[in-house]
């Protein structure tokens, strides 16, 4: 089996350990996302179906907070980073889904580039402290509990796979390309 498939995606070990297998299908769904998105110009990433209002520029910096979320500020309890910090979430709960209709694709791919890239280092640092068992630093509910790392990969899979499938439906609508 390649390493890649042929939209250029990292295939999840067949054969690898609970921590390559569960990296390996995050990696995949970002990858997903990144081919879903890969290409289009502000106008296209704008486009929503049906009656969504969902928008790829809109899954790009959505997931680009999801990422900075679960990885930076609940399990290290460090800052998500800009623009995270500086948004009036209670003005604007939704800020990052509406406010990517205002960002030029490369500041979104930028943003969720980055967010992913130092989503990756977290999960690196934390596998050496305490591998897929180490809880998250800050609790992410209004309560005490806090998921460990397995949880947290999880987690985001299914975040990534659901999110997929409305980016599959909205490239789909603007040129045609459809797959997984």
């Amino acid at each position: 089996m390649s390493d890649l498939d042929e939209h250029g995606r990292p295939q999840p070990p067949l054969d690898g350990d609970e921590t390559a297998t569960l990296l390996g299908f995050l990696d995949l769904q970002r990858a997903t996302l990144d081919w879903k998105t890969a290409g289009l110009d502000a106008d296209a990433l704008r486009v929503s179906v049906a009656a969504s209002t969902v928008t790829l520029g809109g899954l790009l910096k959505h997931l680009a907070l999801v990422e900075s979320l679960w990885f930076s500020l609940w399990l290290h309890g460090r800052s998500p980073g800009p623009p995270w910090e500086t948004v009036d979430w209670d003005a604007d709960p939704d800020w990052a889904w509406h406010s990517a209709v205002d960002d030029a694709p490369e500041e979104l791919r930028a943003l969720w580039e980055g967010a992913v890239d130092r989503a990756r280092a977290a999960v690196a640092e934390a596998l050496t402290d305490g591998g897929l068992g180490r809880p998250a630093t800050v609790p992410p509910w209004d309560d005490d509990s806090r998921p460990t790392l397995r949880w947290i990969v999880v987690h985001m899979i299914e975040e990534y796979a659901r999110h997929n499938g409305h980016a599959d439906l909205i490239r789909e609508s603007i040129d045609g390309q459809t797959g997984e």
